[in-house]
């Protein structure tokens, strides 16, 4: 019978306080996939940012990230484990938006398209707009619906977390929470409400 992957991040998380730090590589490889499938839809929606990064790029500096954070804590559960994973993907993912949009960003400002004039001279460098001109589905959007899931209430959150950026089935969270897949499911719904009135449209990626 297949094990449950609760089940398997308990094994690895009794392993690493055993001091196995090939543990500590296994939980990072069953958060990759999910991990990689946000940041395809990232990028996928927000052409302009694939300039500048690829989805490996982003997947591999989540992942630093989040190795680190198990450097200097070890989660007691998976719960604890999801709830870390989930903070440094969503932390990964705005801060890449902000590094590449934010006022002094180097989307912002870098050149490109320069064109001559009229005359044959060099004429000043087009730049790429700032995201305010943008349409409501670009990175902006993206980046505030990051921080809404973070502002959720607790037991939303903690719902959403789960499913939206560790992929795991409404059966599966309600294993890690100890609550019915319903209550799981009812969660999830409340707080796909609440994201969907906070940003006032589409949520990326479902």
């Amino acid at each position: 019978m297949t094990e449950s992957r609760s089940v398997v991040v308990q094994k690895c998380l009794d392993r690493l306080k055993r001091g196995d730090e090939s543990a500590r590589k296994e939980l990072l490889n069953s958060t990759c996939e999910r991990l990689g499938q946000l940041t395809h839809t990232m990028l996928k929606d927000y052409a302009r940012l694939k300039r500048w990064e690829q989805t490996d790029d982003v997947l591999q500096s989540a992942l630093v990230r989040l190795y680190r954070a198990l450097h200097d804590v070890t989660p007691e559960s998976p719960r604890q484990f999801y709830r870390l994973a989930a903070l440094q993907i969503r932390r990964e993912l705005i801060d890449l938006a902000r590094h590449y949009y934010g006022p002094e960003g180097q989307g912002r400002v870098h050149q490109t398209n320069a064109e001559p004039s009229g005359d044959g001279r060099p004429s000043a460098p087009l730049y790429d707009r700032a995201e305010a001109d943008a349409q409501p589905d670009q990175l902006a959007a993206w980046t505030e619906f990051h921080r809404q899931a973070e502002a959720l209430p607790d037991e939303e959150r903690e719902v959403f977390d789960l499913i939206y950026y560790q992929g795991l089935s409404y059966a599966e969270a309600a294993e890690v929470l100890d609550v019915s897949a319903k209550t799981v499911m009812r969660r999830w719904q409340s707080a796909c409400l609440r994201l969907h009135d906070a940003v006032g449209g589409r949520l990326p990626g479902l």
